[in-house]
């Protein structure tokens, strides 16, 4: 049937029969005519909604993705060595330089608020002015971090780490000391960038870095077989590379509007943005640290380095996954902070809500393709039949971790989008450590479970604080949210304010 017209099956002639609107009233037709507008409207504003986001979040996922396969690239060339190193190497990138990565990453979203709402706002000026601060106060950090790295073997032995383990662990981390430097430097040319939708080329020069990774881990260690200090001493190359390819790319033209040089400002108001910074700092790393508790937990346990070991390619396939949420997590909040920057509230929750949803389903597909693929990734990292059978009892709290993990870190981003910073870190202390931490110990050690309870005692915190987050969220006034931004950038723009009363 075609516009009312069908055929009569017996005379074989066109006869005309009513469509079901010619029994409907104007009123009705206009309100299902309205509908269909109000359809047509939303399907348009997720789709340009979708290629904003993505148009941030898709070169992020392959820097982001690029840079963490550095370390575990390197793991993998290790894990060919022995059970020990493959211990080692993970003990020293996941546990120490991990914990460098998380908190210096994490202080520099601080520019994902300060950035985000200047660019939205159209105060260009003051984005080199927030990165130059930020490379400040990051570098301090950094040589605070040394002693971590000098002292990781009576550390690790603190920590009931087994002799061997730990010396191994402090020797492999003395030659990464170089990393944390570059962390404080990239990270801020990250953000800058970012805020400004520049993402591309955060992704073209984090390819360049993982390629020659490649290149130089198998000529160092399978050609000249320098082992384990010759695969952790290329990774220091790796990351000044994409330090040097970023700030080229931005002192050589590549940001007119936002770059004209290092300034003396920089130095003012520090402690204003220290404050943003280290808020930043605490609400992201207590999420990252978390789970490294989990792997200290672990080397305390009976037949301590194939449970780490075990572990170690769990806690990589899943590092290697969550840097897709957490390239949402920075898309959402640049997207966030734009639109309350512009003042436009409504719009940057409609970003949220497009950004959750789109992160949910590709880790709902993530989850599946795990539980069905487990043993063919985890040939990756290691050859040792016990270890394969240790990660195979605990592929279902991995599948699900990557699941959980594909909505937490968009709600920390809509977080960081609104200046939420001190608020959820607070969240985020009582979740993980008040209620995650205690619960993995009871059902790891009273209960007898194994590292297997205390997963399940860590995703228990995890959830819980997922669950308040999203209350949080939906209650928030988003028109409220974008005069408080609009007043931020008064404030921060202007030299006289309260924020640079310490200038030199």
């Amino acid at each position: 049937m075609k516009d009312g017209i069908t055929v009569d099956v017996v005379r074989g002639e066109p006869i005309k029969v009513p469509l079901l609107e010619e029994y409907l009233s104007p009123a009705t037709k206009l309100q299902l005519n309205h509908q269909k507008e109000k359809r047509d409207v939303l399907t348009s504003r997720i789709w340009v909604e979708s290629k904003k986001l993505w148009y941030i979040a898709g070169p992020v996922i392959i820097s982001r993705v690029a840079s963490y396969s550095t370390f575990v690239i390197t793991q993998a060339f290790a894990g060919h060595f022995g059970n020990l190193e493959l211990a080692a190497i993970f003990l020293s990138l996941t546990v120490i330089v991990g914990f460098s990565f998380g908190l210096l990453l994490a202080m520099a979203s601080a520019l994902e608020t300060l950035c985000g709402q200047a660019y939205g706002a159209k105060r260009h000026h003051m984005l080199e002015i927030y990165m130059q601060r930020s490379w400040v106060v990051l570098t301090i950090f950094a040589m605070l971090l040394l002693p971590l790295y000098i002292f990781t073997t009576p550390i690790l032995k603190l920590l009931g780490q087994p002799d061997d383990l730990a010396e191994l662990s402090g020797l492999v981390t003395i030659w990464l000391i170089p990393i944390p430097f570059a962390l404080a430097l990239e990270f801020p040319l990250q953000k800058f960038l970012q805020c400004q939708l520049k993402t591309p080329i955060i992704a073209w020069v984090s390819l360049s870095a993982l390629l020659v990774h490649i290149f130089l881990n198998w000529l160092v260690i399978h050609k000249l077989g320098f082992g384990v200090i010759g695969a952790v001493a290329i990774s220091n190359v790796s990351w000044w590379i994409s330090v040097l390819g970023l700030h080229s790319y931005i002192v050589c033209g590549g940001c007119p509007e936002t770059w004209t040089g290092f300034s003396m400002e920089a130095f003012c108001g520090i402690w204003e943005f220290f404050k943003l910074s280290l808020a930043s700092g605490v609400m992201l790393c207590v999420e990252n640290w978390y789970y490294k508790i989990l792997i200290l937990m672990t080397g305390n346990m009976h037949n301590a380095t194939v449970a780490v070991s075990a572990l170690t390619v769990c806690m990589s396939i899943n590092g290697l996954e969550v840097m897709i949420p957490l390239a949402f997590l920075g898309a959402t909040g640049v997207r966030v902070s734009n639109e309350l920057g512009a003042g436009n509230g409504n719009a940057a929750k409609f970003a949220s809500t497009v950004s959750a949803i789109t992160s949910l389903l590709i880790g709902i597909c993530f989850c599946t393709l795990i539980m069905i693929f487990h043993e063919k990734l985890a040939i990756i990292f290691t050859s040792s039949s016990i270890v394969l059978q240790a990660i195979n009892n605990l592929v279902f709290l991995l599948a699900f971790t990557i699941l959980l993990n594909s909505i937490q870190p968009v709600l920390s981003g809509v977080a960081v989008g609104l200046g939420w910073q001190t608020s959820i870190a607070y969240i985020n202390l009582g979740c993980y450590y008040i209620v995650g931490l205690p619960l993995a110990v009871t059902l790891g050690w009273v209960f007898h479970l194994g590292v297997r309870g205390m997963w399940c005692g860590m995703i228990g915190g995890t959830a819980i604080q997922t669950l308040t987050l999203i209350i949080i969220i939906i209650r928030c006034d988003w028109d409220m949210q974008a005069q408080k931004a609009s007043s931020r950038m008064n404030i921060l723009s202007n030299p006289s304010a309260n924020q640079f009363k310490q200038c030199c």
